[in-house]
């Protein structure tokens, strides 16, 4: 085992930056390291963080709204507040001061970032999207280490004076909660038999409503196939629109199950054999983890187009099929999703593709790289 480190990660506010660093949390805790969350309390790092057993350090600073510029004033004030809050607290307690500190992207992660910077402690930084945000961007000169989870953002970090040396791909880290997915497990749990073939359909936490539209429009040629399955999570805000567009009769609820969301992503993932869904960078990561063929639709809507260049990481690999928003009414998305259901072969080779990026790895390797630059 390696010698004990002292780790702080900031990460906050959303589920895509909280539960990558919970998931590289567990394995440095694995390894014997001490960890300690940075955050807000009244955020979602502030229930996650201490449910997972980590240590929690609270810190309080306000964003910076475009569309209010009079929140910048403040924003710095508290930013400039916390920096020295931190740096005092880390200079009063040994056991305080960590060895490293990794941010995860949030505006969270600033006065942790600076705090460490102003006592020359080593600064690193995890990007999950192909578009960073503002805080990365601003921090990215002074990191030692810029992991990153899509090879084409190199390039914003190298434009906002990242060192070349300090970026590194190491993908983004899936919660060991997925990866323990158990395929017989999800499938019992779903009344799939072994010859079954389930179909898995979602659209992140807020849901998709063109693609629960569209599913329920094909819903008839889907189930055309008694063997086919499928598991439909339609997100809280769309689930009653979907469930009455499906219209499904007693029958076709044997094997069509929609529900508002999903909570043992691990096991239903293990369990699936194709998957429908957006591309956001944590989905991206646990499909891939996971090695599951999929079909992917990006938000159209997302910064920068950022869930396209998301799914590339898949669609480049051979690992799954990309439709943009616009298209999926039309009749050659309907073929390809119900051609991969009908295809055990096709859908053998986009497995074997996923596992090739050995994204299941990326929380050991992030692991070691911030272990290599704290000493």
């Amino acid at each position: 085992m390696t010698d004990r480190l002292r780790i702080a990660i900031a990460a906050g506010g959303t589920a895509g930056h909280v539960n990558p660093a919970l998931a590289l949390a567990e394995c440095l805790r694995d390894r014997g390291h001490a960890v300690r969350f940075f955050g807000e309390e009244r955020r979602l790092e502030g229930r996650l963080v201490p449910e997972a057993g980590f240590d929690f350090f609270p810190v309080h600073v306000t964003g910076f709204d475009r569309q209010r510029p009079w929140t910048l004033a403040t924003a710095l004030a508290h930013l400039a507040h916390e920096e020295r809050r931190l740096a005092k607290a880390f200079r009063d307690d040994a056991d305080l001061a960590p060895d490293v500190a990794i941010g995860f992207g949030a505006y969270v992660e600033l006065p942790l970032m600076r705090a460490a910077k102003r006592l020359h402690i080593p600064i690193a930084l995890h990007e999950q999207n192909s578009v960073p945000g503002l805080a990365n961007k601003q921090t990215a000169r002074d990191a030692a280490l810029i992991a990153i989870a899509q090879p084409s953002v190199k390039d914003v970090f190298l434009r906002a004076g990242a060192k070349e040396g300090a970026i590194r791909f190491t993908g983004n880290p899936v919660r060991r909660q997925v990866l323990a997915g158990d395929r017989a497990r999800g499938r019992t749990a779903e009344g799939v038999p072994e010859d079954g073939i389930l179909l898995v359909v979602f659209g992140g936490s807020l849901g998709a409503h063109h693609l629960n539209a569209r599913m329920a429009q094909l819903k008839d040629e889907i189930l055309a196939d008694p063997r086919v399955h499928v598991l439909h999570s339609t997100g809280a805000e769309d689930f009653e629109a979907t469930r009455d567009a499906l219209a499904l009769t007693p029958d076709e609820e044997r094997r069509y199950h929609v529900q508002s969301y999903i909570d043992d992503m691990g096991d239903v993932l293990a369990a699936a054999d194709l998957v429908l869904s957006r591309a956001g960078a944590s989905s991206i990561a646990e499909i891939a983890a996971l090695a599951v063929p999929a079909v992917l639709v990006p938000y159209p809507f997302a910064t920068a187009d950022h869930q396209t260049t998301n799914a590339h990481l898949l669609t480049d690999a051979g690992a799954a099929v990309m439709f943009a928003d616009a298209d999926i009414d039309g009749r050659p998305f309907a073929d390809e999703l119900l051609g991969l259901l009908a295809s055990a072969d096709r859908r053998a080779e986009m497995r074997a593709a996923a596992r090739g990026l050995n994204q299941a790895e990326a929380a050991e390797q992030l692991a070691d790289a911030l272990e290599e630059i704290a000493r």
